[in-house]
């Protein structure tokens, strides 16, 4: 009986592995056509195998069904164009669970490149995105844009040109953004509001910001914590700001490494981060006022170890421009010094901020220069600065658990 039900269970799997389905979509003047009806129509466990070429679209793809694969034969021979779109918000959009996007490139799209919206399991793999005008304003926000998911793994990506962040992760859980690139972006990547996140073996290069770990408040998911960013290769992020005006990275110094803001118990280890014209790593708070009563605009718990420091504050834009001005030398690592906020509606709140720095190398020698600007309320004027460049005491932090996934 039990050798039965064994074979019988395997000729199910056999059966089910034998109707899954491979959709072959050729470039030409039917592709859009026959690409978006291979998205519909294609069940659980399906592949849309798009051939070598160019695809020149006018309207944004969707796809709304569980566990299925859409794979190009490269990232550099399977091209989505959306140069001529006219309608969708972005190129192409994910709203189902357990699906593969791999080995193809989505350019020039008018909105987000690739967005995926409220899903469990998204697999990002060796794809493009790229705007090929360079640097624009005009350009899409988010190149790869997980929003609301969990089990989310980037990996083996390239992203040029977004006016927000290149790699963009929100409002997420048990995340990995893994041997990727992201230049010429505002921010190359950036983990916002997320829990659980490993951000590792990356190269983030000519951008304004190379790697971004943010909470914000008013939006559906705050208390973003436990995000671990080590061995990535952080290099030249001194492109001028190009974000939209009102956007919350066009407040992003331009030639910053990695920005830490109001996030919880950040891990930033093990990496190469220098020539940059503001500082090699900014921690601060949230600085606008807000109402949201759960939000804590103060970062706690950072840990900055065992990084390789290179030059920084040759070229300070913002509010660093001013200190350098005023004769305040810029440092590897700078703290706004905030300890304290106010609630909306409620009395001031102090906060036992623990930020540690411990055994980096600086390239001109010792364990690299940290600052505190000394502005102890959040959001308040950087011309209450009192500078002090005293270590922060060696604590302990426990680091996050490594993430695993299982897509």
């Amino acid at each position: 009986m039990r050798r039965f039900a064994a074979v019988a269970m395997a000729a199910l799997l056999v059966a089910g592995a034998a109707e899954a389905r491979t959709w072959r979509v050729r470039p030409g003047p039917d592709a859009e056509q026959s690409l978006q009806t291979a998205l519909i129509e294609a069940q659980a466990g399906d592949t849309v195998q798009l051939d070598r070429g160019r695809f020149e679209l006018s309207s944004g793809l969707s796809l709304d069904v569980d566990r299925v694969t859409i794979r190009g034969a490269g990232a550099d021979r399977t091209v989505l164009s959306f140069a001529n779109q006219r309608r969708g918000a972005e190129g192409l959009l994910v709203t189902s669970d357990g699906v593969l996007l791999r080995d193809f490139a989505v350019e020039n799209t008018r909105g987000d490149g690739i967005k995926v919206r409220d899903c469990t399991g998204i697999t990002f793999r060796n794809l493009r995105v790229e705007w090929t005008g360079g640097p624009n304003a005009g350009n899409g926000a988010y190149g790869l844009y997980p929003v609301n998911c969990s089990n989310v793994l980037i990996e083996g990506s390239t992203v040029r040109g977004a006016s927000d962040a290149g790699i963009y992760v929100g409002q997420s859980r048990n995340i990995i953004v893994r041997n990727n690139t992201a230049e010429f972006n505002v921010a190359g990547i950036e983990i916002e509001n997320s829990i659980g996140a490993d951000v590792f073996g990356n190269t983030a290069t000519h951008n304004t910001g190379g790697i971004l770990v943010f909470d914000l408040p008013g939006i559906p998911q705050v208390g973003g914590h436990s995000a671990r960013v080590f061995q990535n290769t952080i290099i030249d992020n001194n492109t001028p700001n190009f974000a939209p005006a009102g956007n919350i990275v066009a407040t992003v110094p331009t030639g910053t490494g990695v920005l830490i803001m109001a996030s919880r118990n950040v891990h930033v280890f093990d990496n190469e981060i220098g020539t940059h014209g503001s500082a090699n790593v900014i921690i601060a708070a949230y600085r606008a006022e807000f109402e949201d009563a759960n939000y804590n605009p103060l970062p706690r718990d950072v840990m900055i170890r065992n990084n390789r420091f290179g030059r920084s504050g040759f070229a300070p834009a913002g509010d660093f421009a001013a200190l350098a001005q005023a004769g305040v030398t810029l440092p590897d690592v700078v703290w706004d010094g905030a300890t304290m906020f106010t609630p909306h509606g409620a009395m001031p709140r102090s906060e036992n901020v623990r930020i540690v720095m411990r055994d980096n190398r600086a390239e001109s020698g010792g364990i690299g220069t940290f600052l505190s600007l000394g502005v102890q309320v959040a959001g308040a004027p950087v011309t209450e600065a009192a500078p002090d460049p005293t270590y922060p005491p060696l604590l302990a932090i426990e680091e996050p658990e490594r993430i695993r996934i299982e897509n």
